[in-house]
């Protein structure tokens, strides 16, 4: 009895650091891994400071653009200025509600989608797809590409790829601008 006892406290002492630390969250360094994001319950916790994270990642865009594509500086600080001024003005208290009912539509959308998906009438990609309106999150896919073909100094694929990042972001910038008309 006493060594059950014994066994059953030593197997105790030895879970609790496990337990602590099974709720521990630590920052995702973007750097060694490109973080899917969707993974953990938590992942607003990941980020500790997302603005300087976007910060970085921009000076390093432009850093890449004067290097690789020197031309299109001009239209890479229009898109990324107006980028700024349109998530201002989305995020600002003027626009709370249409924020809301943008957030209202979605989650009403994601109900249908996932009940559709219950009853069998569209498989898990489908539902995937349609929940994120097509996006899979190519922006930061790309971006990580990007930095891979930095890295192996690969400069017709890098000029390619900032290229194709400049058109998902104007695409971006007017789906906000569509937004804010409404």
């Amino acid at each position: 009895m006493k060594l059950k006892l014994l066994c059953l406290s030593m197997a105790l002492v030895f879970s609790i650091p496990n337990f602590a630390a099974a709720h521990e969250s630590t920052p995702v360094d973007h750097e060694e891994k490109p973080c899917n994001c969707q993974e953990g319950q938590h992942r607003h916790l990941m980020h500790k400071d997302w603005q300087a994270m976007m910060k970085e990642r921009e000076e390093k865009l432009l850093s890449w653009v004067d290097q690789y594509t020197p031309e299109k500086k001009g239209e890479w600080t229009k898109v990324l200025k107006e980028k700024k001024t349109l998530r201002k003005q989305w995020m600002s208290p003027e626009n709370a509600a249409k924020r809301e009912q943008w957030k209202k539509e979605k989650m009403k959308n994601m109900e249908n989608l996932k009940k559709q998906l219950d009853e069998g009438k569209i498989t898990k990609q489908e539902f995937m797809e349609k929940a994120h309106h097509g996006k899979k999150m190519g922006h930061w896919k790309m971006f990580h590409d990007l930095r891979l073909a930095v890295d192996k100094k690969d400069d017709k694929q890098v000029t390619v790829l900032l290229n194709q990042l400049l058109v998902q972001m104007k695409e971006h910038n007017q789906l906000l601008k569509d937004k804010l008309k409404k």
